[in-house]
């Protein structure tokens, strides 16, 4: 996904095209920056910032107070993982998750990994090696 972004003020679509790439919209609410590197964004009110995918499409943008990574170490690890006790449900959980990632829009697919997301998988792979039924 290409870095852009659309102002709901003034409804232009501003793109970032590299790192060092600074973008405002026409009535300077929101801006971007970093290209394909960074994703970097800001706001006067992100209520009026909108993330926009290669066709235009809107993407729901979620806030997070900072310091919220030192209050999330817990729950980076899955507790779906840790309730489901078979064998059999943690291949269903894995499944699930193969079908979710399948969904993915294929530009979507293109774009890396988080490693939240990837250490939820490794979590899962290794309650399924682990367990013994």
């Amino acid at each position: 996904m290409r870095n852009r972004a659309k102002c709901k003020l003034c409804q232009s679509i501003i793109e970032s095209y590299h790192e060092h790439d600074y973008v405002d919209c026409k009535c300077g609410e929101i801006s971007i920056h970093g290209g394909l590197s960074k994703l970097g964004c800001a706001a006067k009110d992100f209520k009026n910032f909108m993330r926009v995918d290669d066709l235009n499409n809107e993407i729901i943008v979620t806030l997070k107070e900072k310091g919220a990574d030192e209050k999330e170490d817990d729950s980076t690890k899955d507790k779906s993982i840790d309730k489901a006790s078979t064998r059999e449900e943690k291949l269903k959980l894995l499944d699930e998750m193969i079908a979710n990632i399948e969904k993915i829009p294929q530009n979507g697919m293109l774009s890396p990994i988080n490693h939240y997301d990837f250490c939820s998988a490794l979590l899962l792979l290794s309650s399924i090696f682990r367990s013994e039924d």
